[in-house]
């Protein structure tokens, strides 16, 4: 299945990563060198300032210009996905409407982290956010991160807001999504944010994943999501087992840390992240060439 026959929005978008130079600053080059290589691999769509792109250290500024060279080098003109979330609904509005939303296609906003609001504060924050936006909104639970999950019931909810049209599920909890996909609107977009979980949910009726892995290894893995949208699950599984080895070294020490030395090992980009993340120790760095080899895991 060739990305183009796809539904925007459908099959694999990388939540990319931002490079940086050993001094911490923003690599534009690898940015560069980044979208080619994800471009290359067939990937869907892309998704920019998202937790793996360290949106939380950006500032406003290097937000622009990282979106601006995204854009400038989208050859192949995928669409954008722009990570805009917060805890305070008022700021994240008015910082809404000072964006400029030229070239962006949805936003993906985290489910409000810290304060731990109710379900009927959820339902009242992502409406409001969904009001004010002029592009779509796409939700996005995270409890690992946030604190609190969204339940199936919160989403089916907001999903009936005409200008929600989908959520980044990444609560590891199966009968939750299958809830979700069950009892959804027909268009209403379930999409994994867990790379190993994509081909499972997308044999319950999801439509695809933003991913940390398709950083670095773009064609696999998209090949791997195109089959298990075309319904081959049994090849879709041959392939998943490479990554599900991979997989938990990405996070041993903190998102992007993983995928970043990858992307280092594979003369891509640098490996260096911004504080209070530290770069990938010898040892993890080690492990991950380790099973990039015995598991054939290729860019």
């Amino acid at each position: 299945m060739q990305s183009n026959q796809l539904p925007k929005f459908h099959g694999v978008a990388p939540a990319l990563v931002t490079p940086m130079l050993a001094n911490r600053s923003i690599d534009w080059n690898g940015l560069k060198n980044l979208i080619n290589h994800v471009s290359q691999g067939g990937v869907d769509y892309l998704v920019v300032q998202g937790t793996t792109g360290e949106s939380a250290t950006t500032t406003a500024d290097e937000k622009k210009k990282i979106v601006a060279t995204i854009q400038e080098s989208n050859s192949r003109n995928l669409p954008i996905v722009y990570g805009l979330g917060g805890n305070n609904t008022e700021s994240l509005i008015n910082q809404i409407k000072s964006t400029d939303f030229e070239g962006i296609d949805a936003i993906l906003s985290v489910c409000p982290y810290y304060n731990k609001p109710s379900a009927r504060g959820v339902i009242a924050h992502y409406q409001a956010i969904a009001d004010a936006c002029p592009v779509p909104v796409i939700m996005y639970n995270i409890p690992g991160r946030t604190g609190i999950n969204m339940s199936a019931e919160t989403v089916l909810t907001l999903a009936e807001h005409k200008n929600i049209i989908g959520i980044k599920e990444a609560s590891c909890i199966i009968e939750q999504c299958m809830e979700i996909a069950f009892h959804k609107p027909k268009d209403f977009l379930l999409i994994s944010g867990d790379d190993v979980q994509a081909v499972p949910i997308i044999s319950i009726g999801g439509v695809g994943v933003m991913s940390v892995i398709a950083n670095a290894f773009p064609a696999q893995f998209t090949a791997m999501i195109h089959e298990a949208l075309a319904g081959n699950f049994a090849t879709a599984a041959k392939a998943l087992k490479g990554f599900l080895t991979i997989d938990p070294f990405l996070y041993e020490e903190g998102n992007p840390v993983g995928v970043k030395k990858i992307l280092a090992l594979q003369n891509i980009m640098q490996d260096q992240v911004r504080m209070p993340l530290a770069s990938a120790s010898e040892g993890l760095g080690e492990k991950l060439a380790q099973i990039i080899k015995q598991e054939n895991l290729k860019n």
